[in-house]
């Protein structure tokens, strides 16, 4: 094992976020990838939706801005979300370039097919059938793993970041007077520690799901890049905003598995146990409201009645559309015993994703000289009290890109 791993970055977190990043750090320089568990193992991977952007004559940015700033519930930070908008087409071509295979019309030219998600006042949701995340997360595995200057250190864990002040023991300093030239880490979850030293370190862990019982997330989202960049005095705002999805599969064995909020935008209705459809009822954009208003909305309806879920009826969306549409969906489902086009799905809500975190500028800077952040971990100001559907990936690839 070696004493030291040097390079001219270092990225922690191989999720889009980190892998966006470490392809375009390495036309800069060398590239360290520190990743908790196998290098495809992330949030990326389970995202069904797909991603957000203005990708049609129908629709503008001053729309999606719109739609972003109400879903966000005022605290949102304008300029950051007019940055996101206007440059997610480019960012959405690149992975079209890259090799990812989203999903086309069939006719008109075989442009992307656009699907249509909650708090949305048109349809521009580009996907990859029902596993947007998986596809995105491969192809951009692909091109990292064969690209020379960029390294991957699988089922290493960051402990803490390697700060000047530790090293010439000025400790007290304040953040923006100290430097951070790259981190700690320790492999299989055991020593010894290894310092990982480069010029510019990056955050891309993720959220923190793990801390919740019932999660979306994947075991790896502990919040470690939050407790490093916290413990070394960077600014940290909104962690009280965590968004929960309103549809998650209620079974003992599913593993919290996500249905899609692109279902409800194809036209799945919310009833209770006794097949009443209620959410006209709290919002008049009914199941298309966003997710903070569906989820509490759900979670209202089971409390009034104690029932342990609701129910996702998909049957008006048809069968032949469901399992072109949702294939991903309709076989995990099967395998749990549930005929989505038959019967209606059970779900409950569970905690999704982190609205707030490390805080960066528009060009993913935190308050510490040399540490950048990017996607879920961070705090830019896009998604306020609430995200909007699928400006997850968007976020990620935008900030992404621009901190690199």
């Amino acid at each position: 094992m070696e004493d030291r791993v040097e390079s001219d970055f270092l990225v922690l977190g191989s999720g889009i976020a980190g892998l966006v990043l470490a392809l375009r750090l390495a036309r800069l320089g060398s590239v360290s990838v520190v990743t908790k568990k196998e290098n495809h193992e992330s949030s990326t991977n389970y995202a069904q939706g797909g991603i957000a952007s203005v990708m049609s004559a129908e629709d503008t940015f001053e729309l999606h801005v719109r739609d972003t700033l109400e879903c966000g519930a005022g605290l949102c930070h304008p300029d950051a979300v007019e940055s996101m908008v206007r440059e997610g087409p480019a960012r959405i071509l690149d992975l079209a370039e890259w090799g990812v295979d989203f999903s086309r019309e069939r006719a008109g030219g075989g442009g992307f097919a656009l699907g249509m998600e909650g708090g949305h006042s048109r349809r521009r949701i580009v996907h990859a059938r029902d596993m947007t995340g998986r596809e995105v997360e491969q192809v951009l595995l692909r091109a990292a793993e064969s690209d020379p200057n960029i390294r991957f250190f699988d089922h290493w864990i960051a402990v803490d970041l390697l700060l000047e002040s530790k090293i010439t023991g000025g400790r007290g300093l304040p953040a923006r007077r100290d430097h951070c030239w790259g981190a700690y880490a320790l492999t299989g979850g055991h020593g010894p520690i290894v310092p990982f030293v480069a010029r510019a370190t990056f955050l891309a862990t993720g959220g923190s799901g793990k801390v919740y019982l019932y999660t979306t997330n994947p075991d790896i989202a502990t919040g470690d890049g939050i407790a490093m960049a916290y413990r070394a005095g960077a600014r940290i705002a909104n962690l009280e905003f965590v968004q929960f999805h309103p549809t998650c599969l209620y079974h003992p064995e599913a593993r919290s598995f996500l249905i899609s909020e692109a279902v409800r935008g194809e036209g799945a209705l919310l009833r209770t146990l006794d097949g009443d459809r209620f959410m006209p009822r709290y919002d008049s954009r009914a199941e298309l409201a966003p997710r903070d208003i569906v989820a509490r909305a759900i979670d209202a309806e089971m409390k009034r009645r104690g029932d342990k879920h609701v129910l996702l009826d998909a049957s008006p969306i048809g069968r032949e559309k469901l399992l072109a549409r949702f294939p991903t969906i309709a076989a995990t489902c099967a395998r749990f015993g549930f005929d989505i086009a038959a019967a209606p799905i059970p779900v409950v809500p569970a905690a999704h994703y982190m609205c707030g975190g490390v805080v960066v500028d528009l060009q993913g800077r935190t308050d510490l000289p040399g540490l950048y952040a990017a996607g879920e971990v961070t705090h830019s100001g896009v998604h306020g009290a609430n995200r909007l559907a699928s400006n997850s990936l968007l976020e990620a690839l935008v900030y992404a890109t621009r901190a690199a």
